[in-house]
């Protein structure tokens, strides 16, 4: 076992193109624009409230939703509600639109629910305020792709590998539409970081070898044969060098893999990556009420969402 476990780990070593780009200056001359202060704002505003986002809190999901479209519809002409039914009741995910109508799109989303009773700070309020900040950064930008900004509602259990998922909603409905996509990026859970050593684990253990075991990076997670975006946005992330990143590319069958919405636009054959503080695999808050606002690294959630932007500027050339 160990040395089957072991060749496991050194294939993935191979395949699993590790990016790390050392915590400098954004590229160029490109100021930060991410504000901690909005990001702060925005955090408490979606996470202190009097019920949980939970799929059985119909008032506190809506409420939710409201608040998302009512930050969407100050910077973007196109802000829709998506709904769909589910056991009898109303579920919307919130989209908002960037670029030209005709263009082939990009997607970037992040689900707005919680698991069980809890703040969700990280998990995926911090997600939610990416999509947020990228509305406000995204306004007035000459593009030519269209962007959509997705908020996504029943990604967590019992919902999660359903079709009840808001993005499999989502991305089904790309394809029923015959909407052009270029790809898909996941925004799941990028605010919680550490510096201590045995901060990071992994689903196997020997990978630690090769990535380290300090939770200071965020991950640009996709599968093999990932399609042609999601090997562009990688590398045009990197690139960015606004955050310490690294990159695991694998089989969709390794834990953890394909733990978000991304899995529904694979389904549907999009070239799609996930974007991740790597969830339980270091945040042990992960599910827990402890999950909170306090425990997130701001500075460092800002510079993942300015090298999504970034990124996706850059792409604009493409």
């Amino acid at each position: 076992m160990f040395f089957k476990t072991l060749f496991l780990a050194l294939l993935l070593s191979l395949n699993l193109k590790l990016a790390l780009a050392g915590e400098s200056s954004v590229a160029g001359s490109f100021a930060l624009a991410s504000d901690t202060v909005i990001i702060e704002k925005h955090l408490r505003a979606i996470t202190k409230t009097q019920g949980y986002r939970t799929h059985k809190d119909l008032v506190q999901l809506n409420q939710t939703a409201d608040y998302i479209q009512k930050v969407f519809q100050e910077y973007a002409d196109t802000v829709f509600i998506q709904e769909h039914l589910v056991n009898g009741e109303v579920y919307k995910n919130v989209i908002c639109s960037f670029g030209p109508l005709a263009a082939k799109r990009i997607i970037v989303g992040a689900h707005y629910d919680v698991c069980n009773e809890q703040e969700g700070a990280d998990d995926n309020a911090s997600g939610v305020v990416g999509l947020l900040e990228l509305a406000r950064q995204l306004k007035g930008q000459k593009l030519t792709h269209r962007i959509d900004l997705v908020a996504y509602t029943l990604e967590e259990p019992p919902y999660f590998r359903t079709e009840y998922m808001g993005s499999y909603v989502h991305a089904k409905s790309l394809v029923d539409n015959k909407m052009p996509v270029f790809g898909m990026i996941s925004l799941e859970m990028i605010g919680y970081f550490k510096d201590e050593k045995k901060s990071q684990a992994y689903p196997l253990g020997i990978l630690s070898w090769f990535y380290g075991n300090k939770g200071n990076y965020i991950t640009m997670v996709k599968k093999f044969g990932a399609g042609k975006f999601a090997r562009q946005f990688n590398r045009q992330f990197r690139s960015a060098k606004t955050v310490r990143t690294k990159t695991f590319t694998g089989p969709p069958a390794l834990p953890g893999i394909d733990f978000s919405d991304h899995l529904n636009y694979w389904k549907f054959g999009y070239s799609a990556l996930m974007i991740t503080d790597t969830s339980f695999y270091r945040n042990k808050n992960y599910h827990e009420k402890t999950d909170k606002v306090e425990t997130l690294d701001l500075y460092r959630m800002a510079k993942v969402i300015d090298g999504v932007l970034l990124t996706l500027l850059s792409l604009q050339k493409g």
